[in-house]
Parts: structure tokens; sequence; C-alpha cells
């Protein structure tokens, strides 16, 4: 798997059977998988799989898709953060399904992610099931003072997003909870829509439950993985 980043925040990716590293971002964030592909069928399907997705998903912010049948199927989707505007998530779209395959260029499945959204493509159909395969943390690194008592809190918003999410038509939630000092934490939880609300509702609870493993006593983080996320912050950062 190769991963690459631009978020100011410390990254740990998970990489499946290698031990857990950190690095510094540097660009969008990618994992490349599955066998290599030389076939230029496969590479026009996922050609004809992005102009799919790219027509799709601006419309309602989540788009999935398949492109021919057999050894050669291109399965892909492609989801925009909840609060990313039509036109932007299709920036983001258009730039995911082009920097993917340059960070992928022979693989048969890679997933990417942006900032404002993030695109998964595979040869093998994936869609309705929970990826937990494809994971990492990112956080600030400054901690706050009473590490306790903020994880504590952080854990009961984001849980609160979560019971309002899966109910939710798009899965998604946010909010915000009052701190001391006048301060406020601010939360955002997603699952992509090709999961049900019951899988939406198991994936985020698992990736809640590695907050400490992620983020403890940190001023902001965030779980990223192919079907679910959460980030929460102190300062306000959803577009309203």
């Amino acid at each position: 798997m190769h991963y690459f980043s631009s978020n100011p925040f410390l990254i740990i990716p998970f990489l499946l059977f290698f031990p857990t590293t950190c690095v510094i971002s540097a660009g969008p964030i990618h994992f490349c998988f599955g066998k290599n592909s030389t076939s230029p069928t496969y590479e026009s399907n996922l050609n004809d799989l992005a102009d799919l997705l790219q027509a799709k998903v601006p419309r309602t912010g989540f788009g999935v898709g398949s492109v021919c049948q057999g050894q050669t199927r291109a399965n892909g989707l492609a989801l925009c953060r909840g609060d990313t505007s039509s036109s932007a998530c299709n920036t983001c779209v258009v730039d995911a399904s082009r920097t993917i395959r340059d960070g992928c260029p022979s693989n048969q499945a890679a997933i990417l992610w942006l900032d404002h959204c993030f695109y998964k493509y595979s040869n093998e159909e994936f869609f309705g099931e929970i990826d937990n395969k494809n994971k990492f943390y990112m956080f600030n690194v400054k901690d706050v003072q009473d590490p306790e008592s903020f994880n504590k809190k952080t854990k009961y918003l984001l849980s609160q997003l979560a019971n309002k999410a899966y109910v939710n038509p798009v899965l998604y939630g946010t909010g915000e909870l009052e701190l001391e000092g006048s301060r406020k934490l601010y939360g955002l939880v997603q699952c992509t829509r090709d999961l049900s609300s019951s899988d939406c509702k198991k994936c985020l609870d698992g990736a809640i439950s590695e907050l400490l493993d992620c983020c403890d006593g940190k001023e902001g983080g965030r779980v990223i993985g192919g079907s679910c996320n959460f980030r929460y912050e102190i300062y306000p950062f959803v577009n309203t």
C-alpha cells in the first residue's frame, strides 16, 4: 500500500500486515491494493466509471456505479462531506478520480481521501459492506489540559451524533457541545450511503471506540475509514 496526505495534522495510517506508521502529511491520502492490472479494458472501464461518478455524485453528494461485467468489471463509489456544496463536490470528485489513478496507476483497487470527498474503486463488488481494512487516524498535536474529562465529553458528543446520523437518510450528523470557559466542542460523523442504517451505526460505534487510540487528550482528531468517519475540533469547521 502507498499513502500520502496534505493535512497539517499528524496521520497514523493502518497498513494491512505492516506496523502502524506515523507520517507528517504531504498530500491527499490514498491506499493502493488488489492485484496489478495491465488490462486495457479494465483501464477503459475505470475511465468510464470516473465519468459516471462525476456525473452522478454532485447532485446528492454520494453515488455508486459499475461498468462492464466479469473480470474487468469496475465498481466504484464517491462520497462528499455532508456540508459540501454541489459545485465543490463536483470539483472534489473530479480531482479525486484523477489523483487516485496517478497514485495507483497499476492496481485493480484503490481508495483516496481528500478533505471534502473520498473515492474508491475495485474489480470486486464491495457495496453494502463495512470497510474496516482501509483506515487512518489524524490528530492535532496540541494536548488539552484535562484529557480524561475532555475525552469523555468528546465520546459523548460523537456518540450522540452517531445516534443522529444513522437515522438520517444521508447518514450524516453534526453538532456541538458546551465546554468550560464558554468554549465549544464541534463534531461531525458520516457514513457512505451504500450501508444500511444499522451498519452505519455499527461502523460509527466502532470508529468512536478507537477515540483513545487515535486522539487521547488531543484538541482535534479524526478516525477516517472506507465506510465511515468522524471528526471533532474545538473550533467550528462545518460549512453552514
